[in-house]
């Protein structure tokens, strides 16, 4: 019997995993594809207040989420660190006393400690403005945060499975029905096809954009909560080498980033537009591509046209239906739905939230676990590095330098990158290496044997998109041919060995 029974494997499902393992609850996570491959790998990858959300008066979302950014930091100064943003004042738009007061507000309702503040930059003698049109005089440079958010999800699963969390990817929860007071909830591995069962105390219903069909289909309750909203992004080669990211405001009132992404590339969304269909069948559209390119090509002084894109990426946002008129106004809050109790197993079902508050949320649904089940650790998370996190906020750089004397053979690229994915944990994945061929194969794009196998050992991952485009983003360099290579390597490790993985 397990305390907790988790559908869901993205960063609400594994937040709250990790938080209630933590407390001394014995917790079950069940996910149907794997980890973060919905919802949580398809976001912005912003920790950030969200700027906008102040238009729609969501103070107490955006006080969170700006109170969340420096811890989330301290937590996981390898995957999130600081990032600027630039926010050209264009004629026409909201005026610059807007946002100006605006970005007052922002400084201030969070509780910001180490984060820079506000300032105004004048694009004529700024380098922030060469790569725009020279239109742009003005502009104002604020803080916010960057996350790998598929790490994020992996590395919340990771901690919660070491301190006792059973963690089950490629695993579909068929039903779930109450019986003597606790759930008796049917899986089914979907590699093996084995069935079993499960008994728990409390089912946590994270299952995203899936979280209303986990409602009617498994559990037999009819549900309409969720507004399904579809954000749709492209990556195109470098336009800009300035570290900092733009934050593009639009004629029709919405707005875009344009953002440094892994080294090579910029990345460019999102988009707002509602979606009814599979949310894995997601996928951006002609209409999306030439929105985001025409939007971008008002700022820059290059225009970005659909040829330049290297790679685009959909998800579906569960939003709560809060009967906004439009997308891009339905509320980012959160909002957590009990039923059950009274000597009636209960379920707790989440609808919306975003990222950055996804620590927040697992809190408060621990102080709902903790009414059915009863009292057992206090919250603990506030303060507790993510795995592989434990060195100071603003120390990356010298944890970069301590790899690379541990092992010398490693070019500075590659010690930069092993450390911007594990933190301390690359000196696990490279073990008692001595020299680069103690690495094993190279697959391409300095992604090694040691590397693979680390994630199939320690991180559930099982096919090659699982290791390239969401454990590592490799698959922004890797061709065909060499993405074959590798998913025949890990087709020969075997299905025993990888259904092991990770416990």
């Amino acid at each position: 019997m397990h305390d907790i029974f988790v559908i869901g494997g993205g960063i609400n499902g594994c937040g709250i995993a990790r938080d209630a393992a933590g407390r001394g609850y014995s917790v079950y996570l069940a996910e149907m594809d794997d980890l973060a491959s919905g919802t949580s790998s398809f976001s912005t990858k912003l920790i950030h207040g969200g700027l906008r959300y102040l238009e729609h008066y969501e103070f107490r979302l955006v006080r969170e989420a700006l109170m969340e950014r420096e811890v989330l930091w301290k937590n996981a100064p390898h995957i999130i660190w600081p990032m600027r943003f630039v926010l050209p004042h264009a004629e026409g738009l909201r005026p610059a006393w807007l946002l100006r007061l605006g970005l007052f507000l922002y400084d201030h309702i969070g509780g910001r400690k180490l984060l820079p503040a506000t300032r105004t930059l004048d694009m004529r003698s700024d380098p922030a403005g060469k790569p725009l049109k020279p239109i742009f005089r003005r502009a104002f440079e604020y803080s916010d945060g960057w996350v790998n958010d598929a790490r994020l999800v992996v590395l919340n699963a990771r901690d919660a499975a070491d301190r006792g969390a059973v963690i089950r990817t490629r695993t579909k929860v068929t039903a779930a029905r109450r019986e003597n007071g606790h759930w008796i909830v049917r899986t089914e591995d979907l590699r093996s096809g084995a069935v079993h069962e499960i008994k728990a105390r409390l089912i946590v219903n994270a299952a995203g954009p899936w979280v209303d069909r986990v409602l009617a289909e498994t559990v037999g309750q009819d549900a309409h909560n969720v507004r399904l909203v579809q954000g749709s992004h492209i990556v195109v080669r470098k336009k800009f080498d300035d570290p900092r990211a733009y934050f593009f405001q639009n004629k029709d009132g919405r707005i875009i980033f344009a953002i440094p992404y892994e080294d090579d590339f910029t990345l460019i969304g999102t988009t707002d537009q509602d979606y009814d269909g599979d949310p894995r069948s997601a996928r951006i559209s002609e209409t999306e591509i030439a929105y985001l390119c025409d939007a971008a090509s008002e700022y820059f002084a290059e225009p970005v046209r659909p040829e330049h894109i290297v790679w685009t990426y959909s998800g579906v946002r569960p939003l709560y239906d809060d009967g906004a008129s439009k997308a891009q106004e339905a509320t980012r809050d959160y909002v957590l739905k009990a039923d059950g109790g009274n000597g009636q197993a209960p379920i707790v079902n989440i609808f919306g939230g975003k990222i950055t508050t996804y620590r927040r949320l697992a809190e408060s649904m621990l102080d709902i676990v903790e009414k059915h089940l009863g009292r057992k650790g206090q919250p603990w998370t506030a303060a507790a590095a993510l795995p592989g996190g434990e060195f100071e906020a603003t120390a990356f750089d010298a944890e970069v330098v301590k790899l690379k004397a541990a092992y010398p053979f490693l070019e500075m690229p590659l010690a930069r990158r092993l450390t911007r994915l594990y933190g301390t944990r690359a000196r696990v994945l490279l073990g008692l290496a001595k020299s680069e061929a103690d690495l094993g194969r190279n697959f391409g794009a300095d992604l090694y044997e040691a590397e693979v196998r680390y994630l199939v050992d320690k991180e559930w991952a099982v096919t090659a998109d699982d290791i390239l485009w969401r454990r590592t983003k490799r698959g922004l360099k890797l061709g065909k041919e060499q993405k074959a290579v590798l998913e025949e390597f890990l087709h020969g490790i075997g299905p025993g060995v990888r259904n092991a993985a990770a416990e």
